[in-house]
């Protein structure tokens, strides 16, 4: 409770912005920015890319602690009736959509995404689930 109340105000830890008419935009959670070697990747900007991929219904990024770099970029992907995943191909279609630290270096295909009754994906339970290091 001291973290989230200081000096009156609430924080939440919600990422948001103000648009041109003045309203309030939630863009994502601080807590789920995955520093990566000294950059901080956003996972919302890889799952856009990821959502753009022809073989991909779903996408969720989670980051997965790392020796060497702090975290690592993992996604956790449901394929589109019918499509299959190519674990490279989908890693290089991302490299070619982003600078290469931010795209993802393991892909895990599961059927669905686990989320709350609002229908919001559950990064906890993927963190919990997927965390297992990546192997060069």
């Amino acid at each position: 409770t001291a973290q989230t109340l200081k000096g009156g105000w609430l924080y939440t830890g919600d990422l948001g912005y103000f648009d041109e008419d003045g309203y309030i935009f939630l863009s994502g959670r601080a807590k789920d920015f995955i520093k990566r070697g000294g950059e901080m990747v956003s996972p919302e900007e890889v799952e856009q890319v990821l959502h753009s991929h022809p073989s991909i219904d779903e996408a969720a990024i989670i980051g997965i602690p790392d020796l060497n770099w702090g975290e690592r970029v993992r996604a956790v992907v449901v394929a589109k009736p019918g499509a299959s995943i190519d674990e490279s191909e989908v890693i290089e279609y991302c490299r070619s959509k982003m600078s290469s630290y931010k795209k993802p270096e393991s892909i895990v295909v599961v059927d669905s995404l686990p989320r709350n009754p609002l229908g919001k994906v559950l990064k906890r339970v993927l963190r919990e689930k997927y965390n297992e290091p990546i192997t060069d």
